[in-house]
C-alpha cells in the first residue's frame, strides 16, 4: 500500500554489515550539491516489491519531507497471522543503534566529560591492549579491534540460537574479540567491528555512572518525544505493535526462523535499540538539524573516512553519495529478523527509514539499496 500525507490531507493509492576495509582516506565535503528531486513514490514502492520478491516477509519505507509525509508497504509483519505490515511497526534496529550510542558520546565531550582524542585506557583503564586506540578511533571504526559477532555467527541459525537468550558482560564480548589479532594498527584503516561499540557502551556508562538505557533514554528519547524506542536489554519482547522478523538460514530453501524475540546481548549498545520509522526519520532530522549536538561536535561526527567509492563513515555516522550528486547520512542496521536504512539529508529536512523484515539475505539487502535513490533523486535515480 502507498500512501502520502500533506499536513492533514490524506491521499491513498496505486501506485544490512561491515563493509569493505580501506586504508584511511578522508572523504572529501560535498559542495554545490544539487537539491534533492521530488520522491519517486511509484520507484520506491517497486523497491519494496522487488525485496519482498527476493524473500522478505514484508517491507516498509517512510520518508518525512519538511511537512509531508509518504508510506509504502509490501508483504506481511507476521507469517502466522499474515497481518500487513505496516510504517507504524516497532522492529529491532540493529547497528542504527551505533548512531544513537556516538550520539551519546559526543554530548558528553561538549560537556568537557570525554576527550574523542584520548586514549580508551584513559578512562578504562588496562580495559585494551594499546594504549595508542582512541576514542575516535572505536567511534569511527578505525581501532584494529577484531569483530567478535564474525565467529559468533558463522553459521547463521545455530549461532543464533546458541545466544538468543543469553546474556553477555560487555567485558565478556571484548574479550571474546582479544582472543583475536586485531585487524590493523590504531588509526590505519578503517575496519569496521561491532567491539567499537561495545566499548561504547562502556565508556558511556563509566562516564556517567548510569546504564546505556538511562542515558538513552534521558539524552535522546525523551527529549525527542521518541514514543516507539526502546533499550529493553536484556528482555526478549518488543512492546507494543512489531513486525516480526525472520532469519534467513544458510542453507538454500530452509524454512525462516521467526527471530523477533531474543536478548540482542551480544550487540547490546552496538545493535539493541527497537524503534520505528517515525522515530528515526526524527531522530536524523534532529541529528543533522543540530539539535542534539553543538556544531563542533556535529562537525566532528561528520569528518569522513572513504570506504568505497560511494560511501563513507564518520563517528557512528555513514554519508552514501547517490547517483543524482546528493549526499545522505544515517547508518543501516542488520540484526538477525530485519534490515534498516536510515538516512535523512545534510539539512536534516527529508529523510527516510526502509526496513525489510529478514536479514542474511544478500539478495534483499542490495535491493534495499534502491529506497535511497528513489526517496532522494527521484524519478531516473538507479541504485547500484
Amino acid at each position: 500500500m502507498v500512501s502520502a500525507t500533506v499536513g492533514r490531507t490524506a491521499v491513498l493509492g496505486a501506485v544490512a554489515l561491515s563493509l569493505l576495509a580501506v586504508p584511511a582516506q578522508a572523504a572529501t565535503a560535498q559542495t554545490h550539491a544539487p537539491a534533492p528531486a521530488a520522491p519517486d513514490i511509484t520507484g520506491l514502492d517497486a523497491v519494496l516489491g522487488t525485496v519482498v520478491a527476493q524473500g522478505a516477509p514484508g517491507a516498509l519505507a517512510r520518508i518525512d519531507d519538511d511537512g509531508a509525509t509518504y508510506r509504502v508497504t509490501r508483504g506481511v509483519a507476521d507469517r502466522d497471522t499474515l497481518r500487513g505490515i505496516d510504517t507504524e511497526d516497532r522492529f529491532r534496529i540493529g547497528s542504527v543503534t551505533k548512531s544513537f550510542s556516538a550520539v551519546v558520546l559526543l554530548q558528553l565531550a561538549d560537556e568537557h566529560r570525554l576527550d574523542l582524542d584520548a586514549p580508551v585506557n584513559r578512562y578504562l583503564p588496562g580495559l585494551l591492549p594499546d594504549d595508542r586506540i582512541t576514542v575516535r578511533h572505536v567511534l569511527s571504526h578505525r581501532s584494529g579491534l577484531h569483530d567478535y559477532s564474525e565467529d559468533m555467527f558463522a553459521d547463521s541459525v545455530s549461532g543464533f540460537e546458541a545466544v538468543r537468550n543469553k546474556v553477555f558482560t560487555y567485558q565478556q564480548l571484548i574479550a571474546l574479540s582479544l582472543k583475536k589479532p586485531r585487524t590493523n594498527a590504531p588509526g590505519a584503516a578503517y575496519s569496521y567491528s561491532n567491539t567499537n561499540f561495545v566499548v561504547a557502551g562502556l565508556l558511556i556508562e563509566k562516564l556517567t555512572g548510569h546504564s546505556v538505557r538511562t542515558e538513552y533514554e534521558n539524552r535522546i528519547f525523551k527529549p525527542l518525544a521518541l514514543r516507539d524506542t526502546f533499550y529493553v536489554h536484556p528482555g526478549t519482547g518488543i512492546p507494543g505493535r512489531y513486525a516480526h522478523g525472520y532469519l534467513t538460514p544458510d542453507a538454500p530453501g530452509a524454512e525462516l526462523v521467526d527471530a523477533t524475540v531474543q536478548t540482542v546481548s551480544w550487540a547490546q549498545s552496538a545493535g539493541a535499540i527497537i524503534s520505528s520509522a517515525e522515530d528515526l526519520n526524527t531522530f536524523y532530522s534532529a541529528l543533522l538539524g543540530g539539535k542534539l549536538l553543538s556544531a563542533a561536535r556535529l562537525a566532528e561526527m561528520e569528518r569522513f573516512t572513504q570506504v568505497t567509492s560511494t560511501t563513507s563513515y564518520g563517528l557512528g555516522l555513514r554519508r552514501r553519495d547517490l547517483s543524482c550528486g546528493i549526499s545522505v547520512y544515517g547508518h543501516t542496521g542488520a540484526v538477525q529478523g530485519y534490515y534498516t536504512y536510515a538516512f535523512a539529508t545534510k539539512d536534516g529536512k527529508r529523510a527516510v527509514t526502509a526496513v525489510a523484515n529478514t536479514s542474511n539475505n544478500e539478495r534483499v539487502l542490495n535491493a534495499m539499496a534502491g529506497v535511497l535513490e528513489s526517496a532522494f533523486c527521484g524519478k531516473g535515480g538507479e541504485a547500484e
